[in-house]
């Protein structure tokens, strides 16, 4: 835990930088899923409770929040580097009977 009296960096940062920061940290989350196409987004779901497509849902969204006009499917090729449909054909594996089983119990939990 952090001490209150101490201040935080980001505190500290003014506010274009600190929104360059979490751009490039977004960029960099990006291209490291683009590398990691062995990771199915069900494995994301289920260990880390988001995938590739919330995450282009949060980008969509936040593009609605400042009134920017941007279709599901550019969102989620800005996240998959490609159309979405392309990306699926190409990488996405059949779900195993443990990790529905695992994605379903996840669901049934109160957020």
């Amino acid at each position: 835990m952090s001490d209150p009296a101490i201040p935080s960096p980001a505190a500290e940062l003014d506010e274009a930088t600190r929104t360059e920061l979490e751009a490039a940290a977004f960029r960099r989350l990006v291209a490291h899923l683009a590398a990691r196409t062995d990771v199915q987004n069900i494995a994301l779901m289920n260990l880390a409770g988001f995938c590739r497509n919330c995450l282009a849902n949060w980008y969509l969204d936040a593009a609605k929040e400042r009134g920017i006009p941007l279709a599901k499917e550019t969102s989620r090729e800005v996240v998959y580097g490609m159309p979405y449909e392309d990306w699926k054909a190409r990488y996405q594996a059949e779900a195993g009977a443990e990790q529905k089983a695992a994605f379903a119990a996840r669901s049934q939990e109160p957020h």
